[in-house]
């Protein structure tokens, strides 16, 4: 078998949109067409796990970065990502590409250019009804936590590897 020797890394709800807080989860479908690029050209594709299942599970609730943004989520976040820089630093000892990390525009972890922010806290029954909730989330240009710890673990093993967002919030996904 020959290979490609081109890796891409991937937000793990690219793959896996089971993983998705409800309602946002959308036919694996949606991705097909951005995957099947990659793998017909011969790239491996190396999934992140999900900050967001494994440390607040399938049954959460939306969250905005802020309240993402504690010491022990951070910690956790730095956990989950040690195995996936030390697979990083194999593939390009070993003289592989990799082309690009792939996250998902407006998550409060894994958004790259955009990311959501909310100013509230504590229960729903204190405020006014949803709608008061909801006008408090704004898309922000920048990443969510999970992004920015995988930045920051790059930075310290001096690896550049570009960083790209899909628009998860449009109907195509190109």
């Amino acid at each position: 078998m020959e290979r490609g020797k081109k890796i891409i890394i991937v937000s793990h709800c690219i793959l896996n949109q089971n993983c998705v807080v409800k309602p946002y989860a959308k036919k694996q479908d949606k991705f097909l067409k951005f995957i099947k690029n990659f793998v017909l050209n011969n790239y491996g594709i190396v999934q992140l796990p999900c900050p967001e299942l494994f440390i607040l599970g399938l049954k959460r609730w939306g969250h905005v970065k802020d309240q993402l943004e504690y010491p022990n989520f951070k910690a956790e976040c730095k956990v989950l990502l040690y195995p996936i820089i030390n697979q990083i630093e194999m593939y390009i000892n070993c003289d592989y590409k990799i082309d690009g990390i792939y996250g998902i525009q407006g998550s409060p972890s894994c958004g790259v250019n955009k990311t959501c922010r909310g100013n509230w806290e504590g229960e729903a029954s204190c405020y006014k009804n949803l709608d008061d909730i909801l006008k408090r989330v704004h898309l922000v240009s920048e990443k969510g936590i999970f992004m920015e710890i995988l930045q920051e673990l790059l930075k310290e093993k001096n690896i550049e590897i570009n960083f790209y967002d899909i628009d998860d919030w449009s109907e195509e996904i190109d």
